[in-house]
């Protein structure tokens, strides 16, 4: 069997749309470790850019981040932690789309307080789950975000650097085995 070896197309998601939030700073450090592999081509959706409505009215026309998530093989989903969870603009975002999802891997990556957004994490496995995407098993975390950052970098990028290679390394490998069983057999719930 030959295996489709092409780089995937993985769409990172920004997850918060607060004023003052620390998300674009992860952010950027994380699209230079998507830009730097030769098996992935990034692209980016922000939550705080995305006009999605807030009630049940359908929307006159697709969202403008519609296509970007459709045609996305697999993604990272950049999370804070709020309350103990992630942030209401990003369930939106992933309550409007349902197909767009499916069968597609999802890696998460969190921020926040002692806790690093790992209660964030954990619920967005049940939500991802449910819209039958499949998460990543490994993580990138950053406890105490604003004080382990620096100039828009980690202060020790080892750790943060090889767990993103990890969870990277594990997005590709569900990436590329789900594109083919998409192309193999269209996914139907």
């Amino acid at each position: 069997m030959q295996t489709d070896t092409a780089p995937l197309k993985v769409t990172l998601v920004i997850g918060s749309n607060r004023h003052g939030r620390f998300g674009p700073v992860v952010a950027d450090w994380l699209l230079d470790r998507l830009r730097d592999r030769e098996d992935l081509v990034p692209d980016v959706v922000d939550v705080a850019e995305a006009d999605l409505p807030m009630s049940f009215a359908q929307p006159s026309s697709p969202s403008a981040v519609t296509p970007k998530l459709a045609s996305a093989d697999a993604f990272v989903v950049l999370t804070p932690e709020y309350n103990h969870s992630f942030p209401a603009g990003l369930k939106n975002l992933i309550d409007w789309h349902f197909t767009e999802w499916q069968a597609k891997p999802v890696a998460l990556v969190s921020y926040g307080g002692v806790s690093g957004g790992l209660r964030a994490v954990e619920h967005l496995r049940q939500v991802f789950a449910e819209l039958h995407a499949v998460t990543v098993r490994d993580t990138v975390s950053f406890h105490n975000a604003g004080s382990s950052f620096a100039d828009g970098r980690p202060k020790d990028p080892s750790g943060p650097d090889a767990a993103a290679k990890t969870m990277l390394d594990q997005l590709v490998w569900w990436g590329r085995v789900l594109r083919e069983g998409r192309a193999a057999m269209p996914y139907a719930r």
